[in-house]
């Protein structure tokens, strides 16, 4: 690891060994076991972590409920100053924890910067909504009475975030519910647990200036089994998770079986559909970028390009010649286009699914491979690669995290669009196309039936200020932008009554 790399620890309060469990502004002996983060960048070592006991995990959830009982109390606008003085602090600590986020999770660098300003961004969009909470009112029936419905906080909001944005999705979840009145406690991805408790640092200097009560943002980090505790624990009300479908499941049937409530945030198998009116340069812009950023390790990267009959050669042509030109290499090098997968059991997934594309009877448009040697010592570098399929094959239908991008020719837009339906998962979509009856159906009910519908532009990436999330096995979930907060708050309606009667609803008649 670099010096820079020493000093931006440092100013993150990082630690060669850390405790994983804190109630906001205290740090708690986890009890647990030790999880060493690495690189997938140079494959060295960054720090440890000390993971939480089931003990410790319930200090901290019980800490969560006694400040929710306070915190619930502060008006909405005074908890968005909270949220509001949370962005700045990101603000002054942007570049040290987004160079860090490329580090630990091996995204590239602008990519790092523009997750710490994601977070930012919803800081700025909570602040907004902490003066907007609104509730309906209602014409009553009955004479002299009034009718309203208002939003209660929830209470303790459990968040299970993933290693692809280690930062940014805790932040989409706690900032929105830190307005609504909800305490947090968040479970980090065991493999970018630096990430999480250097956020927790940053947090706890707002906290302790304002004296926010103890437990409004705990952190439990460890292993997939703090998930379950927190999928099974009553004292939860809501659990929102980010991850792959099969991890969903698991939530979503622990915390249903208790009649809890979860957002689900979970695959996808993003396709862009590719008409005889797109413009292909913009075309071929969306579909590399949304393929190989993040090296294909994005809940919205472009898996699928559904491509016109008409310009299905020229188009292949295109970005056969733009593949050659990418430079895969350190994230953190401006010039590199595309970093390591997460780990060696990512780059492992990726080689089972090549070799099972190919017993398919998949067509190697561009090669993939591992790379080796000077540069790609941490054994996490792989080629991004495209094979031409059928929408229908097993492995197409799965999510393969990994850049890997499948080709696939249409003749008619109601085909197309069936094919990208055609899939068990519905986050993202696209269609490029300059014809405005085509973009008109792909956004019409006969069209995309996916939670993002994009014309002219890629899959992947989306902007705060829209609710952001898909459907069928992606989850149902939304989070940031639109009326989001209401997930994490309870409806309640009231009736006032103020006449000297007490009329009955539809007129009943009842005497004592």
């Amino acid at each position: 690891m670099s010096m820079k790399m020493d000093k931006v620890l440092s100013k993150l309060g990082i630690q060669k060994i850390n405790e994983g469990a804190s109630t906001g502004t205290k740090w708690l002996v986890a009890g647990g076991e030790n999880i060493i983060s690495h690189s997938p960048v140079d494959g060295k070592r960054i720090a440890v972590v000390t993971a939480v006991s089931q003990g410790v995990y319930d200090t901290v959830v019980a800490q969560a409920q006694v400040a929710f009982l306070e915190w619930r109390t502060w008006p909405a606008p005074k908890r968005g100053e909270i949220v509001r003085q949370i962005g700045e602090a990101l603000r002054k600590y942007k570049e040290p924890l987004g160079r860090l986020v490329s580090y630990e999770m091996g995204k590239s660098l602008q990519e790092g910067y523009g997750e710490v300003q994601e977070m930012i961004d919803i800081c700025d969009l909570a602040v907004g909504m902490s003066r907007q909470l609104y509730g309906l009112t209602m014409h009553s029936e009955r004479p002299k009475h009034r009718m309203y419905e208002q939003w209660h906080p929830m209470g303790v909001v459990g968040i299970i975030s993933s290693f692809n944005f280690p930062v940014a999705v805790w932040s989409w979840n706690s900032m929105i519910a830190f307005i609504c009145g909800n305490t947090c406690v968040w479970k980090p991805s065991k493999k970018t647990p630096i990430s999480a408790i250097a956020c927790q640092n940053i947090i706890s200097e707002v906290f302790k200036a304002n004296e926010v009560p103890e437990g409004v943002c705990g952190l439990v980090s460890g292993t997939r089994e703090i998930g379950e505790w927190m999928s099974n624990d009553r004292r939860v009300a809501l659990v929102s998770a980010t991850g792959s479908t099969n991890m969903g499941k698991i939530v979503g049937a622990a915390v249903a079986k208790r009649l809890g409530r979860s957002l689900l945030e979970l695959g996808g198998n993003n396709a862009i559909i590719i008409t005889e009116y797109a413009d292909l340069n913009i075309a071929l812009r969306a579909a590399i970028f949304g393929a190989v950023g993040t090296a294909g390790q994005r809940c919205t990267s472009t898996r699928r390009l559904i491509i016109h009959e008409n310009v299905y050669d020229a188009f292949k042509k295109k970005l056969v010649a733009a593949y050659k030109q990418l430079v895969i290499g350190n994230p953190l090098d401006e010039k590199s286009h595309v970093g390591p997968l997460i780990d060696v059991d990512a780059v492992s997934a990726y080689e089972s699914a090549i070799k099972e594309i190919k017993k398919a009877g998949g067509r190697q448009v561009v090669g993939g491979g591992v790379l080796a040697g000077e540069g790609y010592e941490s054994g996490c570098y792989v080629k991004p690669c495209v094979f031409e399929v059928q929408n229908e094959w097993p492995i197409v239908q799965n999510e393969t995290f990994a850049p890997i991008l499948y080709l696939m020719k249409y003749t008619l837009l109601k085909d197309a669009i069936a094919m990208q339906n055609g899939v068990p998962q519905g986050l993202s979509s696209s269609i490029m196309t300059l014809n405005m009856r085509e973009a008109e159906q792909y956004l019409s009910t006969i069209g995309s039936d996916c939670g993002i519908a994009n014309v002219n532009i890629g899959t992947s990436g989306a902007e705060i200020g829209g609710a952001f999330g898909g459907d069928k096995e992606t989850g149902g979930g939304r989070e940031s932008g639109s009326d989001c907060w209401k997930a994490y708050m309870r409806r309640q309606t009231n009736t006032i009554n103020w006449s000297d009667q007490l009329p009955l609803a539809q007129g009943i008649k009842f005497s004592v």
